[in-house]
């Protein structure tokens, strides 16, 4: 959720002889690494500790040096055979600043260090926040790394869910880091915000709250749930479309203001694609999977939104000690699964949407003993959403149509 940041630690060139592979096999272009696999808030509709997969319990708390230094090898062999010449890092969790900042400095240069001179390595943070103070920052901007922070809006929709283990809300922690990120000094570290969408909150309010902290960019999340666990106000079969709604009033909002004062992933992905364009996010427009997570333990797994599914939906039987990124990519969790039409349900392949929504969020379209052909939990709302923002859009243009017309234009 992070703009290029140019890397800071030194690499060393692949070595000789091990020429490039340019073909259009499957590879990362993000890595998940889960550096601290605990958090310090207890947010109740975290997919990581409230879901169905529970191995958290039997990892390690923090990833152990020599793990990091078999992830980079693994990582630079794989972008030296893909000629890949830009990888995404995120550090992540449980809560990564919880890892401390000496951990994450040696991290971070040893990735860098291993990576061939001929690849960028971006870094980001997923945050609380909780934890970022000016040492957090002097890391970032040592590294460049780009920091984004989970907030829900106000102090009563964010500590509706995220909250501490003794009830306590998190808004004001959170609230004083977001102003810190914003300071002059700091901004180019501010990669953005994650909002959950919940809709005992109002929209509008959530948004105009969210931009109280001045966020270069805001990610809209709807929460995970699936066919065998609907997410909270969504029936299955059920034809209302409560989250549309909700996100149909931020985007009203949001595409009216002159200027905007943030951009939104989700809407500005829609538009993207309803252009003609490509998709920014995993949840619309069925892009292959090119995300890999690495565990505490070594453990490779796949997206790690998987976890709200099955206890077993991410796990590969693979680790970074005795298996390469390019055998872990042929597992079903990761790009052996099906991708574009083949991997979408009849009636989503016959959709006039099809296009924009792509089946949806991977995770969401799961159903218990059936898998994952079928449309998204949220097929309803993705297709009123998508209809809404098509028929706004479509308006603009044929007015910019008809004041170039008579210009010759």
């Amino acid at each position: 959720m992070s703009a290029d940041a140019p890397p800071s630690a030194a690499r060393r060139r692949p070595a000789a002889g091990v020429p490039p592979d340019t073909s259009t096999a499957p590879r990362v272009r993000q890595l998940v690494l889960k550096v601290h696999s605990r958090c310090n808030l207890a947010c109740d509709y975290c997919y990581v500790y409230r879901h169905a997969d529970q191995d958290w319990r039997d990892r390690p708390r923090v990833m152990a040096p020599g793990t990091v230094a078999r992830v980079a090898d693994r990582l630079a062999a794989h972008v030296a055979r893909h000629g890949t010449d830009r990888v995404r890092v995120v550090l992540h969790g449980g809560e990564p600043l919880l890892a401390g900042v000496a951990l994450l400095d040696r991290t971070v240069r040893t990735l860098g260090a291993a990576l061939p001179a001929t690849t960028t390595l971006d870094v980001a943070m997923q945050t609380n926040g909780l934890l970022l103070d000016e040492a957090a920052l002097a890391l970032c901007h040592t590294h460049g790394i780009d920091v984004g922070v989970s907030v829900d809006g106000d102090r009563t929709a964010n500590d509706r869910h995220r909250r501490h283990a003794d009830g306590r809300g998190s808004f004001t922690e959170v609230a004083a880091a977001l102003r810190l990120l914003a300071r002059p000094e700091h901004r180019a570290r501010y990669a953005g915000l994650l909002c959950t969408v919940d809709l005992a909150n109002d929209p509008v309010a959530v948004y105009r709250s969210l931009l109280e902290f001045d966020p270069p960019r805001l990610d809209l999340l709807l929460p995970h749930g699936n066919w065998s666990a609907p997410p909270p106000g969504r029936r299955p079969g059920d034809p209302a479309t409560p989250y549309a709604d909700w996100l149909i009033a931020v985007f009203d909002t949001w595409y009216r203001e002159t200027p905007r004062r943030t951009g939104i992933r989700l809407f500005e992905s829609l538009i993207a694609l309803l252009l003609g364009g490509r998709s920014g996010t995993q949840a619309l427009g069925g892009a292959e999977p090119d995300i890999m997570t690495i565990e505490t333990d070594g453990t490779i797994e796949g997206t790690d939104t998987l976890k709200t599914t099955t206890a077993s939906a991410m796990r590969t039987g693979l680790d970074v000690f005795r298996h390469s990124f390019d055998e872990a990519l042929r597992h079903p969790s990761l790009a052996g699964r099906p991708t574009g039409p083949a991997a979408l349900a009849p009636a989503c392949r016959a959709c006039p949407v099809v296009g924009a929504c792509g089946g949806g969020l991977y995770a969401h379209r799961f159903r218990d003993g059936a898998g994952f052909a079928h449309p998204s939990v949220y097929c309803a709302d993705l297709f009123r959403l998508i209809q809404h923002v098509r028929s706004v859009v479509a308006a603009d243009l044929d007015a910019l149509r008809r004041q170039a017309a008579p210009a010759g234009r």
